[in-house]
């Protein structure tokens, strides 16, 4: 999956962060998160503006669902890596819907397959 991303390469680190994986490459344009078997790639966008989800005229570039053990845990581990909390949570008992700093929602949820 490739997210775009503002100029600020941050969002990269943002992501190697919260899933406890490593930026294995990065330069102004171009970054990649290296995670088991799974990369996460980011490239620039020109004139980037963030989504305005859920409603609003930009819509929603990329989006990641995160199976988590602990929905309380791991919305302050993505707060604390740099993720805000949005405001439209449909079914906070099963999802947090959270936004990266790049303003990409994402949600964090209990529900994983078996």
């Amino acid at each position: 999956m490739t997210a775009r991303v503002p100029r600020d390469p941050a969002l990269a680190r943002f992501y190697a962060r919260l899933l406890g994986a490593e930026v294995a490459y990065e330069t102004d344009s171009f970054a990649a998160v290296k995670l088991d078997g799974v990369w996460l790639s980011m490239q620039r966008v020109e004139r980037y503006r963030p989504p305005t989800w859920p409603d609003g005229p930009v819509p929603q570039q990329a989006h990641l669902d995160l199976a988590v053990a602990d929905l309380d845990d791991a919305e302050g581990a993505a707060l604390e890596a740099g993720a805000a909390k949005s405001e439209h949570q449909p079914t906070p008992e099963r999802w947090r819907v959270m936004i990266d700093p790049a303003g990409h929602p994402f949600c964090l949820t209990t529900q994983i397959p078996d």
